[in-house]
């Protein structure tokens, strides 16, 4: 019987903002143990080619792809993080139930709206 290896995670994000480079690499530290390639698009603009976006819809919100080549935006791919990550599947579960789910995309979409904004005033990128 052959042995299936899965893909790696692949998580998109913009370290240009301070906010959102802060909390990757917690993240990242986390993850440490974890098969994920970390994208910064700010350093390397030609990865979201890979995402079949654009750079400020990357710059707006999160994004991963799962080990399954399945895309994954804003709170979903945090979502996808949790999952994965060691001592957080719990969020995920939790997070992830159907009323919080909708709360927490809600939640995340304006929040990530305004920072995106900050970020452009501060002349971030």
């Amino acid at each position: 019987m052959k042995a299936t290896t899965k893909a790696p995670i692949k998580v998109y994000y913009n370290a240009a903002c301070p906010v959102c480079k802060a909390g990757i690499e917690s993240q990242m530290e986390r993850m440490e143990a974890c098969d994920v390639e970390w994208k910064d698009v700010h350093s390397n603009t030609q990865f979201v080619d890979e995402l079949n976006s654009d750079l400020e819809q990357v710059r707006k919100r999160l994004h991963v792809i799962d080990e399954h080549g399945i895309p994954h935006i804003g709170f979903d791919a945090f979502l996808i993080l949790w999952q994965h990550s060691p001592h957080e599947e719990w969020k995920a579960k939790l997070l992830g139930l159907p009323v919080i789910k909708s709360f927490g995309q809600f939640a995340y979409n304006l929040f990530a709206a305004g920072l995106y904004r900050w970020n452009r005033a501060k002349k971030h990128w």
